[in-house]
C-alpha cells in the first residue's frame, strides 16, 4: 500500500501540472496572435513599400519635364559671372562682398567655385548684375561711411 506522503506528492505534482498548462495555454495563444498581427504589418508594409516605390518612379518621370521650363523669378548662379560682374563694376573681392552683405573670402570662393551662395543671397546678387558703376561706387561710399 502506497504511502499517504507519496500519494499527496503526487497529487501535487499532478494539480501543478494542470495549472501550469492551463497558463502555457494561454501564452501560447497570446503568442500566435501576436504572430499573425506581425505578419499582418509586414504584408502591409511591403504593400506600403511598393506604393511609394510606384509613386517615387511616377514622381521622377513628371519632373524633368516640369524643370525644362524655368518659372519667371529663378536665379541661375554662375562663378564667371560673378567674377565677370565684379571685373565690370572694377570691384575688389572685398568691395563686391560689402555690397552683397557677405566678407571678401565668400565672394572669392563663390568666384572659385568652392562655395555656392546661399538662397538668401542670390536677390542681393541679382541686384549687383543690374547696377551700373556710378551705382555701385556711389553704394560703397555710403556703405563705408
Amino acid at each position: 500500500m502506497p504511502n499517504i506522503a507519496t500519494v499527496l506528492k503526487e497529487e501535487i505534482a499532478r494539480v501543478a501540472r494542470k495549472e501550469m498548462r492551463a497558463d502555457t495555454q494561454q501564452l501560447k495563444k497570446a503568442s500566435a496572435h501576436y504572430r499573425s498581427d506581425i505578419a499582418a504589418l509586414k504584408r502591409r508594409i511591403a504593400s506600403l513599400e511598393q506604393l511609394v516605390s510606384r509613386l517615387s518612379k511616377a514622381v521622377g518621370k513628371t519632373v524633368p519635364s516640369a524643370s525644362t521650363e524655368q518659372p519667371v523669378g529663378t536665379f541661375r548662379f554662375s562663378a564667371r559671372g560673378l567674377a565677370a560682374q565684379r571685373k565690370r563694376l572694377g570691384l575688389s573681392a572685398a568691395e563686391a562682398g560689402l555690397l552683397l552683405g557677405v566678407s571678401g573670402q565668400s565672394i572669392y570662393k563663390w568666384e572659385n567655385g568652392k562655395a555656392r551662395p546661399r538662397a538668401g543671397q542670390f536677390a542681393s546678387i541679382a541686384a549687383l548684375r543690374k547696377m551700373s558703376k556710378k551705382e555701385a561706387a556711389s553704394r560703397l561710399e555710403m556703405l563705408t561711411r
